[in-house]
Parts: structure tokens; C-alpha cells; sequence
């Protein structure tokens, strides 16, 4: 075989090699889940978690991430069959889910929070009585909703996928409040005024990475997050999204090890 074959010969081995030997970390997320990963104009998946993901996926040594749109209650059962290596979706770190499945250090605190419209003439929880009330299935305000329906008098519990049906349903009269995260729903409504968020509630939660339990991704994932608090790159992110600086005493800012029972 002449010299030329055998270059030629090497260089087809090398590019039939390249994309199978490529590292991709999959990662399951509930899309349309503003800001924290939702379809631009252009149809591309951004928001704050993918930029995380991405930045955490390259520091861990991968050299693509590739996202599935799942729904938010199928990204458990996803990662622990192990169909998916990750999963984002503000998804909060509860007791309950580390039985199940392990997370990465939270790299945001958030609250729970009511929105209605302005006009409704609803002004916080105690109006909810005999109202409809919108969550997203499986979440924390769901999990918040379904323990609070007699106290509260709530006449349903609507479950959506996603911020944007239910806050479309809220418009339409269908739904009377909205239970969800407080960062989605402020940025959301940024720019609609008739929307307003009328009761902040208390919830102590954190957001973080899904892994399956117990992988060893959660301790290369937070290793990545602890370089991206140090270096100011999750800061940045912050800023890009929300607006503000974070709070440093928050999980933005705070280094933090993986959670545990």
C-alpha cells in the first residue's frame, strides 16, 4: 500500500472515530419552563440552566450536551432508568426526592409565589376561596396547592405543563391564581402588566442537577458548579437572566456541598 493510501486510509479512520469517540452528557428539561430553559424566536433551547449545563457539562470534560424535552413529572423516571445522565427544570431538592434520586450542590434559592390578574381583585392566598388555582404537575406549588386545598377553600387544582398554558389560562379567566417559582413568573411578567404577583410564599427551596441516585456525576457536576461560583462565570448568569446581581449569601454564590439525607 503506497504512502498516500495509507495517509488517506488514516484519515478515514480518524473521521469515522471523531463523533463516536465525542463525550455527550444528555440532559432531560421541561422546555417552555421560562427563564430557566424555553425556544427563542429562532426555535433554539436557551435559558439559565442550559447556559449552566452547558458550562458544567464542558468543565466535566464533555464535549457536547445534548437536550430532551420532557415533560416535568417524566424527568424522574427518566433519569432513573437511566434514559437520560441529567435533568434541569428548577427542579427543587426535597427529602423526599434524595430517597430517590441524588442532586448536584443548588445553585439558586427560590420561593413559591401567587399570581392573578390585577383586575381579579384577588389579594393574596386568603382570596382563594372557591377559586380555581393553576400549578405545574408535580411541582413544589403543586406539592404546596395539594397540601393547602381545604385551608385555603380552593374549589380545583388545575395541573399544566409549564409556566406559559397556565399563565394563557390565567389570561383567558379559566384559572382564577397561579402557584409557581417566583423567578419565572417576575420575569414573565415583566413586560405584561396585567399580570401581578400578590403573595410571596416561604418555601426555603434550592434548585439544582438530577442525577440518578447516587451517580457519580453529582460529584463532577459539583465540583464544575463550585469552579463556576469561584470564578464569578454563575454570577454572570445571573445577571443575564434576572437582572441583578445575587445575593451572596444565596446557593448562586455560596459554595455548597452535593445534598444528602
Amino acid at each position: 500500500m503506497t504512502r498516500f493510501k495509507l495517509a488517506a486510509l488514516a484519515a478515514a479512520l480518524l473521521a469515522l472515530a471523531g463523533p463516536a469517540s465525542a463525550k455527550t452528557l444528555t440532559v432531560g428539561a421541561n422546555v417552555g419552563n421560562v427563564p430557566w430553559e424555553f425556544q427563542d424566536e429562532k426555535g433554539e433551547i436557551v435559558g439559565f440552566e442550559i447556559d449552566l449545563v452547558r458550562e458544567a457539562a464542558k468543565r466535566m470534560g464533555y464535549d457536547d450536551v445534548q437536550f430532551e424535552n420532557i415533560p416535568f413529572n417524566g424527568l424522574f423516571s427518566a433519569v432513573q432508568s437511566g434514559r437520560i445522565d441529567a435533568a434541569v427544570s428548577s427542579i427543587t431538592i426535597t427529602k423526599k426526592r434524595l430517597e430517590s434520586v441524588s442532586f448536584a450542590q443548588p445553585y439558586y434559592d427560590s420561593d413559591q409565589s401567587l399570581s392573578v390578574l390585577k383586575d381579579s381583585g384577588i389579594g393574596g392566598l386568603s382570596g382563594l376561596k372557591g377559586k380555581v388555582v393553576g400549578v405545574d404537575t408535580g411541582s413544589t406549588g403543586d406539592i404546596y396547592a395539594t397540601q393547602h386545598e381545604k385551608d385555603l377553600g380552593l374549589s380545583e387544582i388545575r395541573r399544566f405543563e409549564g409556566l406559559s398554558p397556565a399563565m394563557l389560562d390565567l389570561a383567558a379567566g379559566r384559572i382564577d391564581g397561579y402557584i409557581s417559582d417566583i423567578p419565572a413568573v417576575a420575569y414573565y411578567i415583566k413586560d405584561k402588566p396585567q399580570y401581578a404577583v400578590v403573595e410571596r410564599i416561604p418555601t426555603g427551596e434550592q434548585y439544582s442537577v438530577m442525577f440518578a441516585k447516587d451517580s457519580p456525576l453529582v460529584a463532577e457536576a459539583t465540583k464544575a458548579i463550585t469552579e463556576m461560583k469561584g470564578d464569578g462565570v454563575l454570577a454572570g448568569l445571573h445577571e443575564k437572566w434576572f437582572g441583578t446581581k445575587p445575593d451572596a449569601e444565596t446557593s448562586t454564590v455560596k459554595v455548597l456541598g452535593a445534598p444528602k439525607l
